[in-house]
């Protein structure tokens, strides 16, 4: 099969073909948005001997280029053609996703794919797209599109160069920078179709350990900066965690009336709103989750539960195998392939005060 057309039909799978997506227009966009992607990156080798490429960014592409090797030599990641190139798409966003939930609900909407199976996001590479898609739902839904710096490819597009680098995340602080590549990766080395929030977790938790090993190894000041970066984002996520529990004793009430539920959800959606300003206050006019609260619902707090949600039994286990990323991914493999019932309930005898929100109903 031609190249492009075999990169062609990878995208197409990985786009999906439900019968709750809306047609050839869905299938389309997400085989052009992904074949520009690809054809716009060139290996980071020929951007650092570009003359005319910015200092900066050679600056950055030397950074990622190392922080690729840690991620083989270190965390045993994938070691492949993925994150060997980098594309300027000039857009902020590599994709911009559609979540949406009901009014009463932490449970998402999904949208079912072939390869991807069946997810609580709905991707575009334009974010016009993304928000006529938005507007075309249930209006009784509250719906949200927000940016997402990176995706994987589950490493199907590695015979084709993988995944790049993007503008959309080089200039990211060093430590995040080094987060979201293990991220990445790290989908490459187990993923489950239909279970997002195990899929993120186990990501969201190879990102931290990683994020940790690679700072630790960095420069006093690299820390230090990332230490700032990381500490309001873990007071943000602690409130949003403390938002959500609330919001579920809220919807799971079996006294509540269905108006008696809209009054207490209001109520702490306001509370979470000033608390929100009152960490800001401390924060020197850093304003980075503002678009968050701005349209702070259903939809965006259980969009954020699955990257977290399983994150204390995936940090378990990794210390039950002794701390070595590859038998840990062995570990992680074996829970994969079981059941989703039974893999929910080893992760539960694992971190058994987990409390399940977003994920806790899906099939």
């Amino acid at each position: 099969m031609n190249k492009l057309l075999a990169l062609a039909f990878v995208a197409l799978l990985s786009a999906g073909c439900a019968s709750n997506a809306t047609g050839v227009g869905y299938y389309w966009q997400s085989v052009t948005g992904h074949l520009k992607l690809m054809q716009a990156a060139r290996p980071v080798d020929d951007w650092l001997a570009d003359e005319a490429a910015p200092t900066k960014l050679k600056e950055r592409l030397e950074k990622a280029r190392r922080i690729r090797q840690f991620a083989v030599s270190a965390l045993a990641l994938p070691d492949n053609a993925s994150y060997h190139r980098y594309a300027d798409l000039n857009r902020r966003a590599a994709v911009y996703n559609v979540v949406a939930a009901p009014a009463l609900s932490l449970k998402l909407e999904t949208w079912c794919f072939p390869v991807a199976g069946c997810v609580g996001y709905r991707g575009y590479f334009l974010e016009s797209d993304a928000q006529a898609f938005a507007d075309s739902l249930n209006n009784e839904l509250e719906v949200a599109v927000y940016p997402v710096q990176a995706y994987s490819t589950l490493g199907w597009t590695n015979w084709a160069g993988g995944d790049p680098l993007l503008n959309t995340f080089i200039n990211y602080p060093e430590g995040e920078l080094a987060r979201i590549v293990f991220h990445e990766l790290a989908h490459q080395v187990v993923y489950v179709q239909n279970d997002t929030a195990f899929n993120e977790s186990f990501a969201t938790t190879v990102e931290r350990l990683g994020g940790a090993l690679w700072l630790a190894q960095s420069s006093a000041q690299t820390s230090a900066d990332y230490a700032t970066f990381d500490t309001r984002r873990r007071a943000f996520r602690a409130l949003t965690h403390s938002t959500r529990e609330r919001l579920q004793d809220i919807y799971t009430d079996p006294v509540l009336d269905d108006a008696t539920k809209a009054q207490q959800k209001a109520l702490a959606m306001a509370d979470f709103r000033q608390r929100y300003a009152a960490l800001k206050a401390g924060w020197n006019g850093y304003a980075g989750y503002d678009p968050f609260v701005a349209q702070a619902n259903n939809a965006t707090f259980a969009a954020q539960a699955a990257y977290d949600e399983w994150v204390p039994a995936f940090e378990a286990l990794f210390e039950r195998e002794g701390r070595d990323f590859a038998r840990f991914y062995d570990a992680v493999r074996a829970l994969a392939d079981r059941p989703k019932e039974e893999r929910l309930a080893a992760l539960r005898v694992l971190a058994p005060s987990v409390v399940i929100t977003a994920d806790k109903d899906h099939p």
